[in-house]
């Protein structure tokens, strides 16, 4: 049985859960260490199984290791029961935010009265958030691919070409370069574009003299990168320059603070402070950053609401930014893990 099978187990002994029926697809894959397609697992302390369809089994048999794999004939629902009558289970552990509420009235409909349904909440994402030796490798592989794929467009970039066709020259350039898939729509905002956070990218063609913010990341193994860059398609005016300054600034002053043991909150605030001792604090809309592995957006947050303390193999992102309505928006996006005494920006 692999570490990380275990270690749930330990959690799961700990709360008196027998077993743990786990649904969401993040989660499988950092369980069986296999990517996870129209899959489920059941986690025991006698026996782990993996349940995919027909189209999936074989890969699935023959790849993973320590976990039994079973083919779904018919539902998933008929499978898990089946499984839990011989292993003479009474109850088992479902991910809350993951199993919707038909299915879970369908295991209910299925179990009967007798059987207990517990709802359990990240208790695989809270193994999650510490990342191992294997995990930092695609990862910091995954951003040394975005970051020349941004080093890449910098030449591309010049006035009469559209967003969309930025957006594609990225695509090509990382699939090319070894990523599987881009970790998610890249946004390519141009001009007052760049004021909203997360413009969906268009047809609109890049003007002389405009700021050209690109927010990109690739999937390498499952693993996603992300990471902000600014670009301006001709010399840079002095409003822009003065804003981009400060958001530099603030995140010289995150960079600074950050190291194991730090309260997560302080990070936010360092940054968030800085912006609004410039003034323009009220142009800060969202949290400092977030963590990253398996999905884009994953623990911890990096916000001023955060609990919890920055951890050795922690993995997240440090992105302020200020965007001026109807005018322009800076943002700047680095990835840091964190060392057992310091923090490196990958």
């Amino acid at each position: 049985m692999n570490t990380r099978l275990g270690a749930l187990l330990s959690i799961l002994a700990k709360k008196r859960i027998p077993g743990l029926f786990v649904s969401s697809a993040p989660n499988i894959s950092y369980l069986s260490g296999s990517p996870s397609r129209d899959s489920f697992l059941l986690v025991t302390q006698q026996k782990c199984i993996y349940f995919t369809d027909g189209r999936y089994y074989e890969q699935a048999r023959n790849y993973l290791k320590g976990l039994q794999v079973k083919r779904i004939a018919n539902n998933i629902g008929d499978e898990l029961f089946n499984a839990l009558k011989i292993l003479g289970l009474k109850e088992l552990g479902f991910e809350e935010e993951y199993l919707s509420f038909a299915g879970y009235r369908r295991l209910e409909s299925k179990f009967g009265k007798d059987f207990v349904l517990t709802p359990t909440r990240r208790l695989v994402e809270e193994l999650r958030v510490i990342k191992d030796k294997y995990e930092i490798i695609k990862i910091k592989k995954a951003a040394q691919i975005a970051k020349k794929a941004l080093s890449f467009i910098e030449g591309v970039i010049k006035p009469g070409i559209k967003e969309i066709e930025v957006a594609a020259e990225l695509e090509r350039f990382i699939r090319y370069n070894g990523a599987g898939a881009s970790a998610f729509d890249i946004i390519v905002a141009t001009g007052k574009n760049s004021s909203y956070p997360h413009h969906q990218t268009s047809s609109r063609v890049i003007q002389k003299g405009e700021v050209v913010l690109v927010d990109m990341g690739v999937d390498y193994c499952g693993y996603k990168s992300d990471l902000t860059r600014v670009f301006l398609s001709d010399k840079i005016n002095t409003s822009v320059r003065k804003v981009y300054d400060i958001v530099r600034g603030a995140q010289q002053e995150a960079l600074k603070k950050l190291r194991p043991g730090l309260e997560i909150c302080q990070v936010d605030k360092a940054a968030r402070s800085y912006i609004q001792r410039k003034g323009l604090g009220k142009y800060f809309v969202h949290a400092l950053g977030h963590g990253l592995g398996l999905e884009v957006h994953e623990a911890p947050g990096i916000s001023s609401q955060a609990q919890g303390k920055i951890q050795q193999g922690m993995v997240f992102t440090i992105e302020p930014a200020v965007y001026i309505p109807h005018k322009f928006g800076i943002r700047l996006e680095e990835m840091i893990l964190t060392n057992s005494k310091n923090c490196e920006v990958i």
